[in-house]
């Protein structure tokens, strides 16, 4: 699992896999850094507009010029240089890339 450990969002996804007994490692953005190669290809399976967390602070506080410019390569910058703007959590499990939580997704993936 990847994100930021602060996040509420995270913190529900890690409270959901302790709860059904699921070990998993975490990632924190922030801790652990961030590898260029490796968010693009997490992108290239999930694309860069799932990824982009558009509803944060982050996002919110780049000028409308920013925003109105985004693509994949601008998007996979501001990333990188801010992954707060990285969508939490990323879940990685086996084939799987599922970001955000809901836990029926989850239970889906772990039966």
């Amino acid at each position: 699992m990847y994100g930021i450990k602060n996040c509420d969002t995270i913190k529900k996804a890690r409270k959901w896999l302790t709860a059904n007994e699921i070990e998993y490692t975490f990632h924190d953005y922030r801790i652990d850094g961030i590898d260029p190669e490796w968010l693009e290809e997490v992108e290239a399976i999930v694309g860069w507009e799932t990824l982009l967390n558009k509803r944060g602070t982050t996002f919110r506080q780049l000028t409308d010029e920013q925003k109105e410019s985004l693509n994949r390569e601008t998007a996979l910058a501001l990333m990188h240089e801010a992954p707060a703007m990285i969508k939490r959590p990323l879940l990685i499990h086996q084939d799987h890339h599922i970001v955000g939580f809901k836990d029926a997704q989850y239970l889906e993936i772990f039966k």
